[in-house]
């Protein structure tokens, strides 16, 4: 066996209580729905001159499309192209006549059926952060992120069901690049039973998640489209790029009928126009180019519609996130998700270098974007730290909180008799309380949110208790809960089936290799 298809070890962590730690304060697994109207920064008419400029920049100034096979079927679907330049341009017409395939909801299966998920609608689903090439934490500061310590944040993924889904993390940079996917998603499937999620830089990849899926659920490979069990994403390549691998992976995964999520990286100021209106409509543009391609090789195929503008710090040119212009992006972006009836993905972000009050109120920004924006998939939702750059363990903890709030924040309130609370009213004298009333004792373990993180002691007993901030008490928390961490069943026969597959797929890709030095 190759180091990278070694069962990494468990983290020789003793297993200790904190003081004023709590750990169970999880909220159970449940599908949330947003009983809230969303937040509509402009009105109808302002949402339809931005739909018709986006498709004013398909029609006149057009997409790159850097992949044969893409063009190919963009031509055929008709659009008009220039294969010198590599240029695509979309008529009007086409784009408002194909979108209207993309499915406006659509259900997706998890290992664990109770955990199956649902896009589109009123319904919300979180997800932890992917992508970043770092992983940081209080005890060993940032480092290059490693196989064990990503199946150490699988784990946590598992623990709190704030968390829909699987996928995430950040990438292993001790595994090869082109064969570190796979390890990726083993170790999503080994460690959770949630919804999967595989890369998509290149059709290769796509086709090794497509394969291990089938292997979990018992389906054959044509047998697919019948069923939603994995899905991905890819960003164009801002400004007005799709580039070969993106293309690739999402022609891939939208002819067996997964679910491809479409995310424009639209920086204001950067990699898009620096107004908020000029960098959505530009979002907009690349967004719909995306989705129509999807509908182009598979109609009806589940599409997400990805929102990710926001702006740079214009002295620097650094990303910046969590800022009101990300916040008016989110809103503006769920318009028009709303237009077209196709679900809508945000995210939860920040630009801080540490956990600290500017990572937690930048992410209550974004989240709240995202949130009343009516997103239905909030990607990077636990964990995000340094603009995307590094995954924090510590983070992870504190966005969870954060995370559950909000979905206890758009729980509907109940107005009965019960709830109006007349008769505990007429049992408490004036200048009494109401600790002891039958009517608060009967709702004592539920009549609030009870947190993970948050400190809600005053200050003489948070004293006693080790007087520890939010971050060393986030600390404290993931250590714990992956020492008391509990792997999902799953058929052996299933896992070594799966770990034939990766084993000979490495192989395979070692050739690849030999033949590309």
């Amino acid at each position: 066996m190759t180091n990278s298809q070694v069962e990494p070890q468990p983290s020789r962590r003793r297993k200790r209580r904190t003081a004023g730690v709590p750990t169970k304060a999880s909220l159970p697994w449940k599908k949330i729905r947003n009983s809230l109207p969303p937040i509509e920064p402009l009105s109808v008419d302002e949402i339809e001159w931005i739909h018709q400029a986006s498709l004013r920049v398909l029609a006149e100034l057009g997409m790159k499309v850097t992949d044969e096979e893409a063009r190919k079927i963009y031509r055929e679907g008709g659009a008009r192209i220039d294969d010198r330049e590599e240029m695509v341009y979309l008529d009007p017409e086409m784009v408002e006549e194909i979108i209207k395939t993309v499915p406006p909801e659509f259900s997706m299966r998890a290992r664990n059926p109770d955990k199956s998920v649902t896009l589109g609608g009123n319904h919300i689903t979180f997800s932890g952060v992917g992508g970043p090439a770092f992983v940081s934490d209080l005890d060993r500061g940032r480092r290059p992120g490693t196989y064990a310590e990503l199946c150490d944040y699988k784990k946590l993924f598992q623990t709190y069901d704030i968390i829909h889904y699987a996928g995430g993390g950040f990438e292993p940079l001790d595994l090869p690049e082109n064969s570190r996917h796979l390890d990726v998603l083993l170790a999503q499937i080994r460690y959770t039973d949630k919804c999967l999620s595989i890369s998509l830089l290149g059709s290769n990849k796509a086709r090794d998640g497509l394969n291990m899926a089938c292997i979990l659920h018992g389906i054959a490979y044509e047998d697919l489209p019948d069923q939603v069990v994995i899905g991905g994403g890819i960003n164009t390549n801002s400004p007005r790029l799709i580039d070969g691998p993106m293309a690739g992976g999402l022609i891939e995964l939208a002819r067996a009928g997964q679910p491809v999520i479409v995310t424009p990286f639209t920086l204001a100021g950067a990699m898009a126009p620096v107004t908020v209106i000029g960098a959505i409509t530009q979002q907009n543009a690349e967004a719909l180019a995306g989705i129509v391609l999807t509908q182009l090789v598979r109609p009806g195929v589940p599409t997400v519609y990805g929102g990710f503008t926001s702006n740079v710090d214009m002295r620097t040119g650094s990303p910046a996130f969590g800022t009101p212009e990300q916040t008016k992006a989110s809103h503006i972006t769920g318009q028009l998700c709303r237009r077209y009836q196709i679900p809508f993905r945000s995210s939860n972000t920040n630009a801080s270098t540490s956990v600290d009050a500017q990572s937690a109120y930048e992410s209550e920004m974004s989240l709240w974007g995202a949130v009343m924006g009516h997103a239905n998939r909030i990607a990077h939702g636990g964990g995000w730290l340094e603009g995307g750059l590094v995954a924090s363990f510590e983070k992870l903890i504190i966005d969870v909180e954060m995370m559950q709030m909000m979905a206890e924040f758009v729980e509907p309130l109940v107005v009965n008799e019960e709830t109006l609370a007349i008769e505990a009213m007429r049992e408490v004298q004036p200048g009494g309380h109401y600790f002891g009333t039958s009517h608060t004792m009967e709702r004592y373990d539920s009549a609030f949110y009870s947190p993970i993180v948050s400190d809600w002691s005053n200050f003489e007993n948070w004293k006693e208790a080790g007087g520890l901030d939010s971050a060393q008490r986030a600390n404290a928390i993931w250590k714990q809960a992956i020492n008391e961490y509990e792997q999902p069943p799953l058929d052996p026969a299933i896992l070594e089936e799966l770990e034939e597959y990766v084993a000979k797929r490495k192989q395979e890709l070692i050739g690849v290799d030999a033949v590309l030095r």
